[in-house]
């Protein structure tokens, strides 16, 4: 796996507030304007009919093995990422790409039941990012969070969501050895608080260094 420069992954359990982070910064470049690079941001699954397909999934629709999902979630990440209108042609043309999960969510929601070593494989082909963000908060006061939901998710109960933390903490220092700079934020802060520290980590990714100090 390489690393992309100009991008940056959220990742957290359910209710951990990454869709919150990532509404606050596109919030913060719209304020700042031409004193910023452009920014694009994304989430996983996408929007397009892969990625519709794998909200289905998600709402439990239909079942499907842990390792088609897999095969799935990579095939929607291909688009995401190599799609015209992807990750890798925006980080070409000078944007910024920040995105709401990537490869490590699959290692964490994935991984156990279809091996990690087989989701390690199917998704060698993508570029990790520079900077990971891990949104770290407790799963009880995730649940309480997601109260709020009309609905939920396969995933989205404490159990799992339990499960889930332990993966994201063992999996963090492996990205880190592989070159990424991560960083674990407390999410259960305020938000306003979290939005300061994920742009204190922001600001220490070369495109945003080089036109800070310009």
């Amino acid at each position: 796996m390489t690393i992309l420069p100009a991008f940056a992954a959220f990742e957290g359990c359910d209710g951990s507030g990454t869709t919150t982070q990532l509404r606050l910064l596109e919030e913060r470049f719209r304020a700042a304007g031409a004193a910023l690079p452009p920014l694009f941001t994304s989430a996983e699954p996408g929007e397009g009919p892969v990625g519709a397909l794998l909200r289905r999934f998600l709402r439990g629709d239909f079942p499907l093995s842990p390792l088609a999902a897999s095969h799935l979630f990579a095939a929607d990440r291909a688009e995401h990422f190599f799609g015209a209108e992807g990750i890798v042609p925006r980080t070409q043309a000078g944007y910024l790409a920040v995105s709401d999960r990537c490869v490590l969510s699959s290692l964490v929601y994935q991984g156990p039941d279809a091996g990690e070593a087989a989701v390690l494989r199917i998704n060698e082909r993508f570029p990790l990012p520079q900077l990971l963000l891990f949104f770290d908060i407790a799963p009880e006061l995730a649940q309480e969070r997601l109260s709020a939901r009309p609905s939920r998710d396969i995933f989205e109960h404490l159990a799992f969501q339990q499960k889930a933390r332990e993966r994201y903490l063992a999996w963090a220092p492996r990205f880190a050895e592989w070159g990424v700079h991560t960083v674990i934020i407390d999410a259960a802060a305020p938000k306003e608080e979290v939005s300061e520290k994920v742009w204190a980590a922001l600001q220490n990714m070369p495109i945003l260094k080089t036109r800070i100090n310009e």
